[in-house]
């Protein structure tokens, strides 16, 4: 029988080891000569510490003295309520507030939870590499209880196999729940209970999408997937059919009219919804008057309407790879609001007088009516950038050359770059890939950039200024927080693995630093990864009525005012402004902030299944190239293999560890490599190398690929 390990004559050491031997018997008392013993601890005066240290922890909160001199763990201290964060493989961490780190949950002490819940879990420091671990108690709320999947018959049940990858058990669906659905048929699945003893919890199958590989059951399985809506009810298609379409001369009255003044507006080719348009109006050899006008979606939509809470629960327009879910119907979006050509709309405006020097001298805010000249698409304004001939070729011109210099000024300011490559498909008929290319980004994207930003912004500061009992008005802010010194030592070793030098001191030296980097990558193969490590290295935007300014674009103040038409905030945006031109007070705090939250936590999941979309189509659009060769590029590494994105597609994959027979290799965390353990090959990311593809899993939205 092996001896206990003697402890180290340290006070910090001893305490930890006394809190380690109270967390092993959780229910049990013990007095100070007992966990001496437990402690291999024989010298009198180390015994009489260990009782110092036990009164200690009493007052700590940490242990509870239930008779004089024995004491017992402090449950009530131990219990701490968080989200469940799921990994891949069944185990998950703990996520609160509480604590600095997120603790790990192995899978046997998952309890039922699911990935998102909110749990309560105890805290319990395992012996092995005294790391501490919580097990969940009680699930408080489940995060969702209705989850896509693809059913599976057996003969007197079903399984409902979960798309999410975080989801790591199947629901089991007695043969009366069946009903005539059949096998490879996806479906959404509510959980319906989850005995005691079993290891799969029992699903009731709410609705039946259609085969699994469809591509309609596949987007619709997609947004189901995120909770997101892919129709709308009738009950508001109706109620956005009765809302009036008539501009009334008592309504043109109360708005500045701009319809004789050059207006135009610029979007994608495929756009069907223009929300934001420039008039255009030379003052004199050096002052222009350009106004960047909204569609004044919130003329149409009132304040506490059906139209209004459907909005709301939306917050956002979804945009997968082959369509657009729309936040509203389209007889708002692509009729009443959206700003086409050579008719009369309504809209809220940010009028500015600009100087040659691109220097603001003059702005008004408010409503207006207009008539657009002209819709360009993007290709069409660069046409016309580019030959200086065709109508509106001189003001186009202008306008470019003040938005470079707005652009110009703005990075000299601190602004960031970010410009990540859009990875698009050609689809056929059917919404299968033919095809994948990456979307310009020119300089007429750079032109109305530059104007909604300069439009955002001054909203912003007009409101933001504002001063009531000494503090700025209740608004809505978009803003971006300071980036994590961690992350951005982590993207500092993550660069110089391709040989770039990013070694920023200072905040301001980050935005430039980040700069440099854009220019120098740009055109290389390596371009696409180290951009989206960029952005994954800083923080999310948000919305909220706590002003904390915008880092990336270095605004002390910034809000969203400029596309109504698919963000909800915008539209709030334009309602307290008008409240605030109006000479309204300040309204209460927390309803908006409340709004802000739904606003952010929508434009998350829109981004998530926009991603998921983007996932799907690269799996499907390779799934007849298995067997194929491809130069990629080593885009991240973890314990279970290396992610390869193929140069020529932008389509990521994974090349496991375990697949790669001439050694045996492991992923070295420190240096961030892959390394060989007899050979000594080392993988770095970066590194070029040609791959197979062996296995693309459209169900998982997967592709497995081996060196070649």
């Amino acid at each position: 029988m092996k001896k206990p390990k003697k402890v180290a004559f340290n006070k910090g050491e001893i305490r930890n080891r006394v809190l380690e031997a109270f967390i092993d018997e959780p229910t049990h008392a013990f007095n100070y000569k007992r966990i001496a013993k437990k402690l291999n601890i024989k010298k009198e005066a180390i015994k009489q510490l260990v009782g110092v240290i036990m009164h200690e922890l009493e007052e700590s909160g940490e242990l509870i003295m239930v008779e004089r001199g024995k004491f017992k763990l402090n449950h009530k201290q131990q219990i701490l309520e968080g989200r469940i964060d799921m990994t891949n493989k069944g185990a998950a961490y703990l996520v609160c507030e509480n604590l600095e780190e997120d603790v790990f949950i192995p899978p046997r002490s998952m309890n039922k939870a699911l990935h998102g819940d909110i749990v309560k879990a105890g805290l319990a420091l395992r012996k092995k590499g005294r790391r501490l671990e919580a097990e969940v108690l009680e699930v408080v709320k489940r995060a969702k209880t209705e989850f896509v999947g693809t059913v599976q018959l057996h003969e007197r049940f079903g399984f409902v196999v979960p798309d999410d990858k975080k989801m790591f058990v199947d629901f089991f669906i007695p043969g009366s729940e069946l009903g005539k659905v059949i096998t490879g048929e996806k479906v959404i699945v509510e959980l319906a209970g989850w005995e005691e003893k079993s290891n799969n919890p029992t699903g009731r199958i709410v609705e039946v999408l259609g085969m699994a590989g469809e591509n309609d059951v596949e987007m619709h399985a997609i947004l189901a997937e995120f909770g997101l809506p892919f129709e709308f009810s009738k009950k508001i298609l109706d109620d956005a059919d009765r809302v009036p379409g008539e501009i009334t001369e008592s309504e043109i009255k109360k708005r500045k009219d701009f319809r004789k003044k050059i207006t135009f507006t610029i979007d994608p080719d495929d756009a069907k919804d223009f929300d934001d348009a420039l008039s255009f109006e030379k003052i004199n050899d050096d002052l222009w008057e350009i106004g960047v006008h909204i569609a004044d979606v919130s003329h149409y939509i009132k304040e506490g309407s059906l139209l209004d809470a459907e909005a709301y629960d939306r917050a956002t327009s979804v945009y997968l790879v082959d369509r657009v879910v729309p936040m509203l119907p389209e007889r708002l979006s692509n009729d009443l609001c959206s700003l086409t050509p050579q008719t009369d709309k309504l809209c809220f405006a940010a009028v500015f007088q600009i100087n040659s020097r691109a220097e603001v001298l003059d702005r008004w805010f408010g409503r207006t009516i207009i008539h657009s000249n002209k819709r360009f698409t993007y290709a069409s304004a660069q046409k016309l950038l580019d030959t200086k001939e065709g109508e509106l070729a001189t003001e186009m011109t202008k306008l470019n050359d003040l938005a470079k210099l707005l652009r110009k000024k703005r990075f000299q300011k601190g602004s960031i770059g970010f410009e990540s490559i859009e990875v698009k498909f050609t689809l056929d008929e059917k919404g299968n890939p033919t095809g994948v290319y990456t979307k310009e980004h020119g300089e007429t994207n750079e032109l109305i950039e530059e104007f909604m930003l300069l439009a955002n912004k001054e909203v912003a500061e007009f409101v933001g200024r504002k001063k009531e009992n000494g503090k700025p008005p209740t608004f809505v802010y978009r803003v971006h927080d300071d980036p994590d010194p961690e992350k951005i030592e982590q993207f500092r070793n993550f660069v110089s693995k391709f040989g770039y030098g990013f070694s920023p001191k200072t905040n301001k030296n980050i935005s430039d630093s980040f700069n440099k980097l854009f220019k120098e990558i740009e055109g290389k193969t390596e371009e696409y990864v180290v951009e989206q490590m960029a952005i994954r290295t800083m923080a999310k935007a948000i919305y909220t009525t706590n002003n904390i300014g915008h880092y990336g674009l270095a605004f002390s103040e910034y809000t969203h005012f400029t596309s109504p038409i698919r963000r909800y905030p915008d539209v709030i945006v334009h309602r307290l402004l008008q409240h605030y031109l109006d000479g309204g007070k300040s309204p209460e705090q927390a309803p908006v902030e409340e709004t802000c939250k739904q606003a952010s936590k929508m434009e998350r999941l829109a981004v998530e299944a926009e991603r998921a979309s983007i996932k799907y189509k690269q799996v499907q659009y390779l799934q007849n190239k298995v067997g194929l060769v491809f130069e990629g590029i080593i885009s991240g590494m973890n314990d279970y293999g290396m992610f390869v994105e193929i140069v020529e597609n932008k389509c990521e994959g994974m090349v496991r560890l375990r697949e790669i027979k001439d050694d045996y290799y492991f992923f070295d965390s420190k240096e961030y490599s892959v390394k060989g353990s007899r050979k000594g090959r080392i993988f770095n990311i970066g590194d070029k190398l040609d791959i197979r593809i062996v296995k693309a899993d459209l169900i998982r939205k997967q592709l497995d690929f081996q060196l070649a």
